[in-house]
């Protein structure tokens, strides 16, 4: 990536070879029309019948049944476990991305059970384990990602572990190179340990949050003219000359829980240094946030994606930059049905929300995203994006913010209930209409990968998050 914004782990779509797939871990008023007589956000919907009664299993916990699913996938390779990231059929393998497993120890802790508490601990416990058993380093990082169960790769060779290799190191995800470690899959992985923190109390959570942020400063502090924390290392240990909006973000919210749970001050000097360079890529008169630098002089122009509009309001709560929500809901705003060229979506069906970027709206759709890979359709819906932006609007809750949110929750939950059937994880059949896929039709990003209509655990958990009114970057 060449544009300071975080790596996302892409969507390999089964190609036979070997290539590294980035990701971001490396967006209204104005939204069209949904499709009439579809339940809305919060229906309860039928799943059978228990002595003559109808039993009636609501969006959020099917969404909860497909974290578990993820997480549960690989029952025959030890107790320690990451969640799969997507189903089988994005062609990932049981590839466990460190950014969306952060994401569902936050979504288990918001929804405020016993189970949810122990699954978040649970995958907490793993992360730390992989903090503790690299194959390499013992500086307290993580990698983009892990395996957490068997399978052989395109090239015939045979991957046999779990997320704990026979020699008890941490299974990194070496197939499709993720090897890298970035700032933001740290900064989130971070987040999600200090909230196991606070919420349970357990030293080792806070001990593991510490080192991550240790590691970020050592690693990513930067005293280039815009300042901030630069993107991380690649799988050669090389620093990355990028630095993104959304990392400093996500520092924004991890050095600030660091100081309120430690008491140390010096958390909250490294936290005013990320937040700085928000104030210097902030587009006052266009009312939105660049997405970085590459170089530390520069603010990069284009493309601008939606996180770095609606993370950003999450974590800093300002009214001085409110304005990125509405920039990201009416100049994002996208509408997929079947009649649009490139659509997968089926025949009398339509989702609405927000793609990941400006450049997603200009994509080349007479040419694939890669090699390979589909050709795009502009108007494809990024659920994930459009979660958190409904979450947003929830947040800072002005006129008209919660309508807006609940048709995009609305969106979100009919894609729930109607795209990716028939998916398995593990090669098990996932419970029936659980999870969100991470795109309502192939979606150009505009920095080098894409998104699939396939079912994904970071996906579900932003609408877990967003359905509940949990703000996972709330110090």
């Amino acid at each position: 990536m060449t544009d300071g914004q975080d790596q996302d782990q892409g969507q390999g779509q089964g190609q036979g070879r070997r290539r590294a797939v980035s990701r971001r871990g490396l967006l209204g008023a104005g939204l069209g029309a949904v499709v009439v007589g579809v339940a809305g956000a919060g229906a309860a919907r039928a799943e059978g019948a228990v002595g003559g009664q109808v039993r009636a299993v609501s969006a959020p916990r099917r969404g909860h049944a497909f974290l578990a699913a993820a997480m549960d996938a690989y029952p025959d390779h030890g107790r320690v476990r990451l969640a799969q990231s997507y189903a089988d059929q994005a062609g990932l393998f049981s590839t466990a991305f460190t950014y969306d497993n952060a994401l569902a120890i936050l979504a288990h802790l918001a929804a405020r059970t016993a189970d949810g508490r122990a699954r978040a601990k649970a995958l907490g416990d793993a992360l730390l384990y992989a903090q503790e058993h690299d194959p390499a380093y013992d500086d307290g990082r993580l990698r983009q990602a892990y395996n957490v169960g068997p399978y052989t790769f395109y090239d015939g060779s045979l991957q046999p572990d779990g997320f704990v290799r026979a020699d008890g190191s941490a299974n990194v995800g070496t197939q499709f190179g993720f090897t890298g470690t970035a700032v933001g899959d740290m900064a989130w992985a971070g987040i999600a340990l200090s909230a196991l923190a606070g919420r349970t109390g357990e030293r080792r959570f806070l001990a593991g949050a510490v080192r991550i942020g240790e590691w970020i400063e050592r690693n990513g502090r930067t005293d280039e003219p815009l300042g901030g924390y630069k993107f991380g290392v690649d799988g050669a240990d090389q620093k990355l000359p990028f630095t993104s909006t959304e990392h400093n973000t996500d520092l924004v919210c991890l050095f600030g829980r660091l100081g309120w749970l430690t008491g140390d001050g010096v958390w909250l000097e490294r936290r005013a240094r990320a937040r700085a360079f928000l104030s210097r890529v902030w587009d006052a008169e266009g009312g939105f946030f660049y997405t970085g630098t590459n170089d530390g002089v520069t603010v990069n122009k284009s493309p601008i994606p939606a996180d770095t509009q609606t993370w950003t309001y999450l974590a800093l709560d300002s009214r001085a930059h409110a304005r990125s929500l509405d920039w990201a809901a009416r100049e994002l705003a996208v509408l997929d049905h079947a009649e649009r060229r490139n659509s997968t979506v089926p025949a009398g069906q339509s989702y609405e929300g927000v793609t990941f970027s400006s450049a997603g709206l200009l994509a080349n759709e007479d040419a694939p995203i890669a090699d390979g890979q589909p050709k795009p359709d502009r108007n494809g819906v990024w659920f994930e994006g459009t979660a958190h932006l409904a979450l947003a609007l929830r947040e800072r809750h002005g006129r008209g913010d919660e309508a807006r949110a609940r048709r995009l929750l609305d969106s979100i939950e009919r894609a729930q209930e109607l795209l990716g059937s028939g998916q398995t994880v593990g090669g098990r059949a996932l419970p029936e209409r659980s999870g969100v896929v991470s795109a309502s039709s192939p979606l150009d990003t505009g920095f080098g990968f894409g998104y699939y209509p396939y079912r994904h655990l970071g996906a579900t958990a932003w609408y877990l998050m967003a359905a509940v009114r949990a703000n996972p970057l709330r110090v």
